[in-house]
């Protein structure tokens, strides 16, 4: 018998909502997450129509607003922020995700977001790992507003499953997600499950 993986999305799939301008709100407050959006919302609108990269609209919203801060406050704030992620709970595919731990699977959490964000409330569940978005921290300990790895979308949810996982005929895949940026990672499972609006 061949033991189960259990790979899960984590914004829209887990969450409700995306935790990205989530997290900003909660970090540096409403009027500074409002006027950040507000200057960056051309560029935003051309990334919706897929005129502009998607990645490349994050990092640099990202660096607008993290760039220079203290690592081990950008920590704390992930760590804290896992109270606010309690109220973003998809029920649905969170109770997915206690049945595989139930059956002895492993779990992943596969995302795009930036791990010091997600990894403190996915452990919290029980989750294995998370593999997500990290971020570049210069020698003064503070934020770089780069990403230290590709960000985690797309193919690269593949590839970074397979990094840690690479004996692919071992295992059987099962898969959830949300989005486009999913649709690689769905189509390599072995059951793949698309969410919709919090329900399969």
């Amino acid at each position: 018998m061949k033991r189960t993986i259990a790979a899960f999305d984590f914004d829209g799939t887990l969450t409700v909502k995306d935790s990205f301008p989530a997290f900003i709100k909660f970090a540096l407050g409403p009027w500074r997450t409002l006027a950040g959006f507000a200057l960056f919302s051309p560029m935003l609108a051309l990334m919706k129509l897929g005129l502009y990269p998607g990645s490349k609209a994050k990092q640099q919203v990202f660096s607008h607003f993290f760039k220079g801060m203290d690592y081990q406050r950008f920590r704390q704030l992930g760590r804290d922020f896992a109270n606010v992620i309690e109220g973003m709970r998809n029920e649905h595919t969170i109770t997915r995700l206690k049945e595989h731990m139930a059956h002895g699977d492993t779990v992943y959490v596969i995302t795009a977001s930036i791990a010091e964000w997600v990894e403190p409330w996915c452990l919290g569940q029980g989750v294995d790992a998370v593999l997500a978005t990290r971020v570049d921290v210069d020698d003064h300990g503070l934020l770089t507003g780069r990403f230290k790895t590709r960000n985690c979308n797309g193919q690269e949810k593949v590839a970074r499953l397979l990094a840690i996982e690479p004996a692919r005929d071992s295992y059987r895949l099962c898969a959830y997600g949300d989005s486009p940026g999913d649709k690689p990672l769905l189509a390599f499972a072995d059951v793949g499950t698309l969410v919709d609006a919090g329900r399969f």
